[in-house]
This record gives structure tokens, C-alpha cells and sequence, in this order.
């Protein structure tokens, strides 16, 4: 299974259109926040289930704050992450992450990318495809890969 996350598009689609392109067939797309009005579209180019939550940026949005769902053995939450403090690390992440007994945390708003693992909680951040912040500034997303012994793979990876 082939899951492609994104977040902070700002209502800027052209990156998503070519990460689309580019990573070919998926089974289920993630948008952690700060869409700003494109979720319409986004779910006309998206052709698989596809969840999105609301960003900061997003207010008038009738998107959920976050959500919790399952995907094959692991239970995911998506948030945008700025109601958790984090621009300043991802501590409060990891543990309203435990309190809700999930096994990934995925998240947007500091526009940087990350993949961590803590206490059996894998967090993740896809970066940002429109206004990136890591050094190289380089549009970022994230596949996580469900492989047939249901293990679950991270990659980060870049539009050039």
C-alpha cells in the first residue's frame, strides 16, 4: 500500500499536480493542513480516498482539526499541529500521541520535514510543497509504504 502525504500548499496546486505525476499510483492520499480553499480540487485530482485536515491558515475551511484513522495495522492521526506547540518540537505531539494510544503522528505547519521514531510512535512531518523551510528549500513530501509483511516504510522525498 502506497500512501502519499503533503501539507502546507497554500492553495498553490501546480507541486502537487507534478508530485502526482511523479510518484504514480497510489491508494490514499494525506493533506496535513493549510490548504487554503483548494480541497475541491484537490479531491477531483486525487482519485483515491483522501483525507484532510485544517490548518491555521485555513478558516474558513468546514475541514476537521484533525482526525484519527486506521490503515491496515496502524492507527494514524493527522493534525495540523500548531494547536501542539510545534514550531517549537514535536514533545506535545508525541504526547497527545500516546494519550490517544496511536502508532503514527502525522502533521504539518513548520513547513520542515521529519521522520522520527519515539517510545513506538513513528511522527512525521511531509514538509511543505508551496513554502519550504529546511535548508535547501526544496518542496518536500512524504510516501509511507505498507509492505506485505504489513511493515510500514517513511521516505521524504523532493521536487527539484
Amino acid at each position: 500500500m502506497k500512501i502519499l502525504v503533503v501539507s502546507d500548499t497554500h492553495g498553490h496546486t501546480k507541486n502537487l499536480e507534478r508530485v502526482l505525476e511523479k510518484v504514480g499510483d497510489i491508494d490514499l492520499f494525506i493533506h496535513c493542513g493549510d490548504l487554503e480553499g483548494g480541497e475541491d480540487y484537490i479531491r477531483a485530482l486525487v482519485d483515491v480516498p483522501c483525507y484532510m485536515v485544517a490548518g491555521n491558515n485555513d478558516w474558513f475551511s468546514d475541514l476537521q482539526r484533525e482526525m484519527e484513522i486506521s490503515v491496515d495495522d496502524y492507527r494514524i492521526w493527522i493534525t495540523h499541529g500548531n494547536n501542539y506547540g510545534a514550531s517549537m518540537g514535536p514533545e506535545r505531539l508525541l504526547e497527545e500521541a500516546a494519550a490517544r494510544n496511536v502508532d503514527v503522528v502525522m502533521y504539518g505547519h513548520t513547513h520542515r520535514p521529519l521522520i522520527e521514531y519515539q517510545d513506538n510512535i513513528v511522527i512525521v512531518n511531509p514538509g511543505s510543497l508551496s513554502y519550504p523551510r529546511q535548508n535547501g528549500r526544496k518542496p518536500s513530501y512524504l510516501i509511507m509504504e505498507i509492505d506485505r509483511d504489513h511493515e510500514a516504510h517513511y521516505t521524504i522525498n523532493y521536487l527539484d
